[in-house]
């Protein structure tokens, strides 16, 4: 991660720039005790056929953009009972950072420390992806975080179809409330379940994909990093083609 003075430098500006917007915005995480559980036992969002939710209008069009409308998403959301998965969660995990982020990071599902938290991406890979974000110039109340799953799966294993035909919509509803001009998608699930495809991350990765009029880029999960450390370096070679952007 050497040679990148300049443009750290320029980033630091944007940054000043990005915290005198977004100071005084609240987090969009919001522990579900301080909310309506009006929302509980509602129907799921309808899926495709093979149980694939596409993106509805309804997802689109249910809350206008900005803070105020994040924070409507995650009241929808409630103190969710839509799947099986809150039957062994300890908390839901909605997401949390700027709600007006250029920049939005979506993960697969919270594991172990951040069902404990309530808060995404907190264990050990979430401290990675930290020191990622801080690599870029920027810090973790300047972007968004979540994950496709609100829940996590029981020991962390791989979502199931009909989980993330239930949860996606309102990942929908979250980014169309952000209204990022960068998505970047961590692992497998993130990117396959965004862009509608079954191909290897390890084909997408690294050049920039659409997905309704903003531009993703489909990257390594943190967690693959742990494992394979020598792919970091393709990691920063993603992320710093969103630099060049933002």
């Amino acid at each position: 991660m050497h040679g990148n003075d300049d443009l750290r430098g320029e980033l630091r500006s944007l940054v000043s720039a990005l915290k005198n917007h977004v100071a005084g915005e609240r987090d969009a995480y919001i522990p579900v005790s301080r909310l309506s559980r009006k929302g509980a036992g509602r129907t799921r969002p309808e899926g495709t056929a093979a149980g694939r939710a596409e993106p509805s209008a309804h997802a689109k069009t249910a809350v206008r953009k900005g803070p105020s409308s994040l924070v409507a998403v995650r009241k929808e959301l409630g103190d969710c009972t839509r799947c099986p998965l809150h039957r062994t969660r300890l908390n839901l995990v909605f997401g949390e950072g700027s709600p007006t982020a250029r920049l939005v990071f979506v993960g697969e599902a919270p594991g172990e420390e951040e069902d404990k938290q309530g808060r995404p991406f907190v264990g050990r890979a979430g401290q990675l992806l930290t020191k990622i974000i801080n690599a870029m110039g920027l810090a973790r109340e300047e972007v968004y975080i979540c994950n496709i799953l609100k829940c996590r799966p029981p020991g962390n294993r791989n979502p199931k179809e009909d989980e993330i035909a239930t949860c996606e919509p309102f990942l929908v509803q979250q980014l169309e409330a952000i209204d990022p001009q960068i998505i970047c998608a961590l692992g497998t699930f993130a990117a396959k379940t965004l862009l509608r495809t079954e191909a290897p991350i390890s084909a997408i990765r690294g050049k920039f994909h659409d997905y309704h009029g903003r531009k993703l880029m489909p990257t390594y999960h943190p967690a693959y990093l742990l494992r394979n450390p020598d792919a970091k370096k393709l990691v920063w070679e993603d992320v710093q083609k969103i630099m060049k952007i933002l």
